[in-house]
């Protein structure tokens, strides 16, 4: 069984190329080639390579410890904002249902 293929929407794309221009311009910006920053991060320079390249098969989690080196902010500048947003959507997700359930259909109140 082969590996199965992704389809992403533009906007997806769109997004990745953008992070992986900010990542690329940033380590050019402290001249770092792309061996450096994969000894950084803990990657290959042919992973460092395809991160700049916008490869969405490439794990978020090293785009974002990469942006992270970098100081490129993604969501937050700093821990202590990160931390205020992830509290309040953890509030929102206690008062949201803990189960979505498919409809079953037509509720049979004919009685």
């Amino acid at each position: 069984m082969g590996k199965k293929i992704r389809t992403y929407s533009d906007n997806t794309l769109r997004a990745i190329e953008l992070l992986a221009s900010l990542i690329k311009a940033e380590r050019k910006r402290r001249g770092w080639n792309e061996t450096d920053l994969a000894e950084r991060c803990g990657a290959t320079r042919p992973t460092i390579w395809k991160i700049e390249q916008g490869s969405p098969a490439t794990g978020i989690g090293l785009y974002f410890e990469i942006a992270n080196i970098l100081g490129i902010p993604l969501f937050a500048d700093n821990a202590s904002d990160l931390t205020a947003m992830q509290q309040r959507v953890n509030l929102e997700l206690s008062v949201l249902p803990q189960r979505i359930r498919k409809d079953t259909g037509e509720v049979f109140d004919d009685f």
